[in-house]
């Protein structure tokens, strides 16, 4: 793929993107000497509600378990091409279960389906024509699709420059190996510290999953934050233990 073509596709020039990135970053300027070259794999043919509905299958679960049941889901459609929204609809919750999806996710993808069929979600010709956060608000309607979807979305089918997923594990995981965070970062913390990868937040997103494939096995090294204990009021207790008192003078 040529320069002008990936800016075309991807609506942005991403060898501007990496120079502005790593002009005062050595450290992303050496995991992109490192890591295979920027690609967004996007299929022109793929509508929005295509998008979102692989989207909504991946959620949650493996990579290679997300495929495999996509493959079963694709293999309800016809030309090799997802089920319709009227087949979404036409398929038996059964059908659906043996394809591999959850109760949730038969919900969410039939939810999909009907908003798609009402026209709440855009076509790609809508939606190249709609902002960010029209996007979110629209899409955040349809059940089971959330910020994160929307921001897989607006990454991988719209080629969008500044999308940061702030609450992606893989983005998380690749900014703590790559700045040397003993523990996965906050998404308050990323998001802070993302404020310098504009307007190429996208391109700086992909170089953090990149980050996690480099480091290999030492991606283990870094651990989520053990969860907060709660503390209990001095007030509580002492409401427990005399509590505990009158039963006994009892």
């Amino acid at each position: 793929m040529t320069n002008e073509s990936a800016k075309q596709l991807w609506q942005f020039d991403h060898r501007a993107a990496i120079a502005h990135l790593t002009k005062d970053d050595a450290r992303l300027a050496q995991l992109v000497a490192k890591a295979r070259d920027f690609h967004l794999n996007i299929d022109e043919l793929e509508s929005p509600y295509e998008a979102l509905l692989e989207a909504i299958a991946y959620q949650s679960i493996s990579g290679l378990a997300a495929r495999t049941i996509f493959a079963r889901i694709k293999a309800l459609g016809s030309n090799g091409r997802p089920p319709t929204p009227q087949q979404i609809l036409a398929a038996t919750p059964d059908t659906l279960r043996e394809a591999g999806l959850s109760f949730a996710k038969i919900a969410a993808v039939r939810d999909l389906a009907q908003k798609t069929i009402d026209g709440i979600v855009p076509t790609l010709e809508e939606a190249h024509k709609m902002s960010d956060e029209e996007l979110v608000a629209r899409l955040d309607s349809v059940r089971g699709i959330g910020a994160w979807t929307v921001e897989m979305f607006l990454i991988f089918r719209l080629g969008r420059p500044d999308v940061l997923p702030i609450h992606d594990y893989g983005v998380q995981k690749g900014f703590a190996l790559l700045y040397g965070k003993r523990k996965i970062p906050k998404p308050k913390e990323l998001a802070k510290f993302g404020e310098r990868w504009r307007p190429y937040r996208t391109v700086a997103s992909w170089y953090m999953w990149r980050a996690v494939e480099v480091a290999g096995k030492d991606a283990c090294k870094v651990k989520k934050a053990p969860a907060k204990k709660k503390r209990v009021a001095k007030k509580h207790i002492s409401i427990k233990l005399h509590a505990r008192k009158m039963r006994t003078r009892k």
